[in-house]
Order: structure tokens, then sequence, then C-alpha cells
């Protein structure tokens, strides 16, 4: 097995990055990423992890260069049973990783659970529902013996409504997200498995995430996402540096460019932000595929490559022999590998793997029970799926969740429903079961019968999935009413027929989006546009012109339209409903039945056109076929923020959503807080530690004549004590120009708005306490969230911007006190020049209401000179 792709192609892209991220003033078009190194190691004093720190280099200090080179390499594209596996380490009885999708479930494994997805549960603004889903499915990756659940989301965040992925992070919102991904990060981890937050950063579209050819227009490099260092650290980092603060053990580096550097090897965004300024202590991981260089990725920051191959199931690897080539001819320090196997082993005693792992007990590439250990190679026949149940009673949660997550748009008073109208009608295709099962599409690749989650690597099977037609029917048949339905969208005559008879409609439609390896209906993953699926605007009209009491239900991946219906006396009401996974009959029906009054919030804007969004998705190439250029020019301006900006009356603002009872807010106090004064972080850091002192001897690192080669398998081996011929690179040995720092391993400069997971600490410093009151004004007990907005005041700040919620369960005529923190990152801005957080002398003031736009309590927050 040929060690190729050595130095000269390893150190593409290492220093091709010279000036600085602009302030904002510069233009964005082929802007370049600044270099950063060397890349830092772990600090042995940050929060929380010193114990595992101190745990992972005793076990790294007992390994070879081989096998931290296995640790640090994937193994290949179904080299293993998981979608992604780092060799083992027989010697020490370690068997190497498993890493897993998906971020709302275990991805090609049967008797697991289907949860409700991330830009679902948003909408329940609920924290102890992000931690539980959280943990369950932490519960269940590790139930199946997966060390790293791949997930949560927060990358892409949203900065188009049409995006494919969305719907597998939060919000649009940065706030909501970092809340939501930091609560998921504690639950997958304390339940014992690795959670790898993603994709950072910067992943806005599918459309061109990944260098190759496309179509007539041959080949076109990856787009590359250029931006501000204010927007970065405004919007897109700040959910990333929350799942940071709470102790997220891996993140995983993204597939497109920013600011034209490649993200996986992209030295300042690895390490000078996520390494230093937000201090992660834990190991980087590539998107699969998403690593393009060796060497220079090493540099940059990257402590794990997936799957290991440099194509799926080529034989090749940027890292494996490479990486043992890299350390004996000195390219390499050894700390720098000792420093990603150190990163590695934290994140696995930090969540307690040494404690709760068990093997492996599923194959993501055959459900049979027995098959190939190594599915490529089809060798190592034998037991491979265990069909182990995982699921526990998670099913309960799931429907609260999904219903919790359920926003009531509008209502004229037709709900809640009692069960016992003369003559119920459902409508729709989204209604009912699909033609070839819930899981009759590989990866969910397909808009048949009722949504519950978008399609890509990002899901898991269905074990069931409870549809609404069939749930509406259990509960009207409970009551002796009358139903009957229609689920083909363009069955004009039946629809007509049938809505005529009812006295009640209830119309089911959908809007489908994922990832770009698959298209469905012509969408590349990303949305084409923000209109409902089949034929489903005309699909309400067609009934509500004929029923009075129409009611219309939507799954979504994030926003439609629905200015086509929404002011339609006829449609009695409107309710968002997301994808809310196997229990979506159930959750929905408890919902249209009042068994839970609905208190959920949108966690995005729906506007009247994608228009009112700001820029687009790229979808074609731009000129010159190299890396399209996405300028987001727009800078913090995305979601309710640019609608705000621009004066825009939504149809639903951010945040917004009704109930079946009301509330009203009163007696706004704020309390200032005595913090002490901001102290940028000073000193240094210590030397970067050397475990091991490995030979340089070539022949150290041979084939074993006694090795069972496993064809594709990615082992460290070289296949030469000659190291030009084990490279097969006839380069090899040409002098190459690294970047200046990116070997030094002496103690460095600490960074001024660093100091500790997730940032400066004193970030967190609470600088004012507010409360006000909330009241249920209706005659039922329901659920309130109380949404807290700051406006920094500035030329450039949003109008408002969410800091805090909380979602309150208040009784019929009851009050009760709504708290909130405001912290001092809460109020600051990032200053480019000082590259720290300030807080600017612009008048600063609080907004305590319903949603973005329904803010009744206002109050000035008193003068800070913190």
């Amino acid at each position: 097995m040929a060690s190729w792709l050595a130095p000269a192609l390893l150190a593409v892209g290492l220093a091709s990055a010279q000036a600085p991220f602009p302030n904002g003033s510069s233009p964005l078009n082929d802007i370049t990423s600044p270099p950063f190194y060397p890349s830092p190691w772990m600090d042995p004093s940050a929060a929380g992890w010193a114990e595992a720190y101190t745990k992972a280099q005793a076990f790294v200090r007992q390994l070879t260069l081989l096998e931290k080179v296995n640790l640090t390499t994937g193994v290949g594209w179904e080299g293993e049973a998981c979608v992604g596996n780092t060799g083992s380490i027989p010697r020490l009885g370690f068997p190497g990783f498993c890493t897993q999708d998906s971020p709302l479930g275990v991805r090609f494994a049967d008797y697991v659970s289907a949860f409700t997805a991330g830009g679902t549960i948003a909408a329940s603004w609920d924290r102890s529902e992000f931690y539980r889903r959280g943990y369950q499915m932490g519960v269940e990756h590790r139930g199946k013996g997966v060390d790293v659940q791949l997930g949560p989301v927060v990358g892409p965040i949203g900065r188009h409504p049409k995006g494919g992925r969305n719907w597998e992070g939060f919000s649009p919102d940065p706030v909501l997200s970092g809340i939501a991904v930091a609560e998921t990060v504690k639950g997958i981890q304390d339940a014992g498995v690795i959670a790898c937050t993603k994709h950072f950063i910067l992943n806005e579209q599918e459309h061109f995430r990944q260098p190759g050819n496309v179509g007539d227009f041959g080949f076109v490099d990856a787009v590359s996402a250029n931006l501000a260092d204010k927007t970065l650290h405004e919007l897109y980092l700040w959910p990333f540096a929350d799942a940071v603060r709470a102790g997220t053990g891996s993140i995983m580096c993204s597939y497109n460019k920013a600011n034209n550097s490649q993200v996986c090897q992209n030295s300042y965004l690895q390490n000078y932000i996520l390494k230093g300024e937000l201090g992660f202590q834990g190991f980087t991981m590539s998107d699969w595929d998403a690593q393009h260089s060796g060497v220079a990725s090493t540099l940059a920051g990257l402590d794990m490559n997936m799957p290991g191959d440099t194509d799926f199931d080529s034989g090749f690897s940027f890292w494996g022999p490479n990486m043992t080539l890299s350390i004996i001819n000195g390219t390499v320090p050894e700390w720098r590998l000792d420093d990603a196997a150190t990163r590695i082993m934290a994140a696995y005693y930090l969540v307690g793997r040494d404690r709760h792992a068990v093997p492996v007990n599923f194959n993501s590439w055959s459900k049979d029970t027995y098959g190939y250990q190594h599915a490529y190679a089809k060798v190592g026949y034998g037991l491979i799926n265990q069909h182990v149940d995982v699921r526990a009673d998670h099913f309960k949660s799931i429907r609260t969740a999904a219903a919790k997550s359920t926003v009531l748009l509008k209502n004229n008073g037709v709900l809640p429903l009692k069960g016992t109208e003369k003559y119920t009608a459902v409508f729709g295709n989204d209604a009912g079961e699909a033609q070839y099962g819930p899981n009759g599409c590989a990866d969910h690749g397909c808009d048949n019968g009722t949504l519950a989650m978008g399609w890509g690597s990002g899901t898991a099977d269905y074990p069931y999935l409870v549809t609404p037609l069939e749930a509406i029917k259990r509960t009207v048949g409970d009551h002796g009413g009358v139903i009957a339905s229609v689920t083909d969208n363009y069955a004009f005559s039946q629809i007509m027929a049938l809505a005529k008879q009812a006295t009640h409609a209830i119309v089911f439609v959908n809007a489908d989006s994922g990832e770009g390896y698959i298209t469905v209906d012509g969408n590349e993953g990303d949305r084409n546009n923000l209109t409902l699926w089949q034929n489903g605007e005309e699909l309400v009209r067609n009934v509500s012109g004929y029923c009075n009491n129409t009611i219309v239900v939507i799954h979504s991946v994030g926003p439609v339209l629905v200015d086509s219906f929404n002011n339609s006396p006829n449609v009695s009401a409107i309710l968002w409903a997301g994808l809310p996974g196997q229990e979506s009959g159930n959750a929905i029906t408890d919902v249209l039945y009042g068994r839970v009054n609905p208190g959920g919030k949108l966690p995005f804007t729906i506007g009247k056109s994608a228009e009112e969004y700001g820029p687009d998705i790229i979808y074609e190439p731009t000129a010159g076929h190299g890396s399209p250029q996405a300028n987001f020019e727009e800078g913090v301006f995305i979601d309710y923020r640019s609608f705000d900006k621009k004066n825009i009356t939504p149809v639903y603002e951010f945040g917004f959503g009704l109930s079946y009872t009301n509330f009203s807010y009163s007696n706004l106090v704020v309390t200032r807080v005595n913090a002490p004064a901001y102290v940028p972080t000073t000193g240094n850091t210590t030397a970067a530690p050397t475990l091991g002192n490995s030979s340089k001897d070539a022949s150290d690192y041979q084939w074993p004549a006694n090795l069972t080669y496993v064809n594709k398998y990615i082992y460290p081996y070289l296949n030469s004590t000659d190291l030009k011929e084990a490279s097969n690179d006839p380069e090899y040995g040409i002098e190459h120009e690294y970047p200046e720092g990116a070997t030094d391993g002496s103690p460095q400069p600490r960074i001024a708005a660093g100091g500790g997971p997730g940032g400066n600490p004193q970030l967190w410093d609470v600088l004012y306490k507010v409360t006000a009151t909330v009241t249920n004004n209706g005659a039922v007990a329901g659920d309130e969230v109380a949404q807290l907005y700051v406006s920094l005041g500035g030329p450039e700040d949003p109008p408002v911007v969410l800091r805090n919620f909380d979602r309150l369960t208040i009784a019929p005529g009851q009050s009760v006190e709504f708290t909130a923190d405001i912290t001092r990152r809460d109020v600051s801005n990032w200053d480019t020049v000082s590259q720290n957080w300030v807080i600017s002398n612009s008048t600063k003031t609080v907004y305590v209401g319903a949603s973005s736009r329904k803010l009744p309590l206002k109050a000035t927050l008193p003068s800070s000179s913190y």
C-alpha cells in the first residue's frame, strides 16, 4: 500500500492567506484567511478537563507511533461497522472509535428511535426538552456501542431559509441555537457518549459544498463563505462558543471554504479561533471527505480524519502511512500528533467511555444478523448485528416534545376540537402512510406520505411512524364520530366532493429538504423555493373553497409561504408542526384535540417571499468555475434581524405562537449586579508536551509479516524503508516552505478574548437581573415562552436581539415571575481593533414579551463601566 500524496501535495493550502479577516469595511469577494500557527495544545488547567487530561496523557504515553496514527486515522469508508471508525490498538485492548450519525437518532440501525428534528425541538423553547432529547439520543447511541454521536448541529445556523440542512440545526438566532446546543451536548455526554458539534463553520448551503464536476460546467471548487470578523463572532461563532463551554468533546470541520481557505485546513479558524480564542479542549474531526491535505490539515489543527480514505473506498489516505512518514521525516513534530491523540482520549475520559463503552452491536451496511465485518472488502463473515433494542420508553418523550414544539399560528376559535364534530375530513398526502413505508427511501430521500424528518445523513430509521390520519381516526372513533379522507393531492373531484360534506376539514401539507448528495423533485439538497410541495397551496384552496372550517397543518423543514391562504376566512386555524419524528400523528392530535395546549413559538420568521430574507443561495457556478463566492455582506442581519432592519412586516414573526389561552406581561424590574471589570487574558501557555520519542528508523514501521491485509483498509505502515519510495511522490525531498511557527512547541501567548472553554470566562459574568410578571388571563392552563431582547444601541446593531427566554407553565388566572440574567456577553460587541468583546457607550434597552415583535415591556439598562 503506497504512502503517496506525501509532502508536495500535503503542503497545499498552508500559506495562501496573509490578509486578516476584514473589519467590515473591506470588500468580501476573493478575500483570504490569515494563517495562525502553531496549533494550540491542550491546556492542563482548562475548566472541567483536568482529570480527563491526566488520564489521556497517561494513555497516550503508552502508545507507539503506529498506534497514535491508528487512533487519529479512519480505517476507510465501509471498513468497519460504523460510518466512521478509527484504527484499533490491540496491544492495549482498545477497539478504536465508532463515530455514527445522526443528530436525531442512530442512523443505519434497527430498534432505535426517530427523534424530533433539531429545527423542530427549537420551537419548544424549552431547556429541559433540549437536554432530555440529547440525553435519550446519547443513551441509544451508547447502547449500540457508539463512541461519538455526530451531532448536534449549529452549522448551518440558517442564513438562507432554503438551506437544505437547516432542519438538522436549531434556529437562525444564535442565542436560541446556543442554548439548545449547549443543553443537547450536556445531555448526550451525560449519557456517556461524546457529542460532535458540527459543522464548523459557515456551511450554509448544500450547492457546491464540495469541489467536483457539476453537469456541463465541469470542475467547480467548493463554495467560499466570505465574511467579516464582526459577523463571524456576533452570529456564526456564537453557538459554537456555547457548545465548547458546555464541554463538547468533538467538533466537525465543514466541507466549504471560509474566506477562500478550506475549513479543515484553515489555521485561523481551527487554531486561532476554535482552539485558541474559544479554548476548545476536545478534538476536531473532518467531515467525510472534507480533508484535502495531509501536513497542511495536521498543522492547521485537524485531530481526526474521517472516514480515513482520500475518497470513499480509494484505499489511499492523507494520513495513515503519510502521517507516519511525516513524523519520522520531521515534517510534523511529534507533539502535534501527541496533542491530537490526547484530545481524542481526553474526550473519551471526559464522558466516561472507559465506564460506559459496550462493543458495537450493529452494522451500518447491513441489517442482516450475519454478514461481513469489512463490508467493502467482503471479508470477516460472522455475526454483525445483534438487533439490540435501545429505545426504552423514549416514545413518550418524543410525543411530548413534538407536541410542545407545535406552533399555533392562527385560530379563529375552531381549536381545540372535541372529537364530536359532525363530519371530520382529512386531506393531503402528508396525512397518510408512504407508499413504500416510512423507511422506503434510502436516507429518506423522497417526499411520500407524511413528513417527519428531512433527508440525508442526518436521519434515522423509524421503528414506526404514527401518521396524522391514523391518530385522528383513533380519536374520532373513540368519540363515535364520522371521518373520511383523501390522501391524493391531485384527486380534485374527490377532494371537492368530500370538502362539501365536511363540517371540519384538516389539511396536511409539507415542504422537504436535505443533504446535497440526494436530489428530490429537482431540489439538490437546498430547496428551490419556499412554496409548499405536492401542490400544497392549491390543495388548501380547493378544500377551503368548500369548507368554511378548514384547519391547515404544516410539516416543513423551515419557513414556507402561507400568504395565499392565511388570511382566508375559511381557513380557521394554521399550525406549524415541523418535523416531529416517529410520534408525529399522536403529537399533532394531542394539540388538535386539546390534550396539549400549544405553547411552541416559531424559531424563525415566516415572510411573504423568499426575497425578504436577503441573499439567496448560489445555485449556479460563478465565472471561471473556481470557488463560488458567497459574500455574507448582510453581516449579522439574517432572519428577523433582517426583517427588522428593513422594516418589513412578516406574516408571522420570530418567536410568535398562539395558545388556547391568553397571557399578559407587567412589572418589569431591572437590577444591576456588581461584577468585576473585564480583564483580557494575558500570559503564556505551557510548552507543548511530547509524550513519546518515536524512532526515526523507517524499518520500524514496515508491514508486519503476519498481517492479513484487508482490501482498501487504511493502515499506518510504510511499504519501503526508502522514504521517497514509501511516499510514492516523485517530488519527495524537494524543499517545501511551511508557515512560520507551524512546528514551534514553545510556550505561546494566550489570546486576549480567550481564557477558558467558550472564551474569556468573564463574558458570562451577570451584569443585570431582570424580572417580569406573566399572567394567564384565560380559562385553561397553558405554557408561555417569555422572551427577553436587548437593543445594543449602535448604528450597526439590529433593532433587537434575543438574549434569554424561559418556558413557563401557568394555571388559569394565575401569575408567575419570569426571571432572566443578562451577561456581559449579552451586551457586548466584537471589536475588530482590540480583537476582544467590548461594551459600547450606546444606550442599551431591554425588552420583554411574547415574540420579537410583541414586546410590551421596556426599560433602559443602567449604564455600565464593566
